[in-house]
């Protein structure tokens, strides 16, 4: 079955009505047939950006506990080439959860994400591979 990974700006708009991107974060949900991939650093912004509302965070647990996304782990053997990733693209800058889905993308082979940031136009998999996103 396909994969595909999900930054955390679609799993915010998803669970904040009043984000811009609310509307096409839920048609995407209700429309996706395929598994969805994401790290804890995700996870963790996510629970980060939606603290104004206890609400939005605790239904966005049990969205995640009912297995609506794959969480994928990061270990420490991961960390040098996610230090290499967010060397490659300070200029941006490139914050962990970024480079955390750029190398999981490199490790699983994915290049399809749902993400509303445009980062992910000039981030590339292995250095050449572009990613087909999704919510742009």
């Amino acid at each position: 079955m396909k994969k595909i990974l999900i930054d955390s700006g679609p799993l915010i708009a998803l669970f904040d009505a009043s984000d811009k991107h609310h509307a096409e974060a839920v048609n995407f949900i209700k429309a996706n047939k395929f598994t969805l991939l994401t790290t804890l650093a995700s996870v963790t912004e996510t629970l980060h950006l939606l603290d104004f509302n206890r609400g939005a965070q605790i239904d966005f647990l049990e969205w995640v506990h009912r297995g609506a996304v794959e969480i994928h782990n990061i270990g420490n053997e991961d960390f040098g080439r996610l230090k290499e990733l967010t060397e490659k693209y300070r200029d941006l800058p490139m914050d962990f959860a970024d480079s955390c889905l750029v190398y999981l993308a490199e490790k699983l082979d994915i290049n399809t994400i749902a993400t509303i940031d445009r980062d992910f136009t000039i981030y590339r998999i292995q250095g050449r591979r572009k990613f087909k996103i999704i919510l742009s």
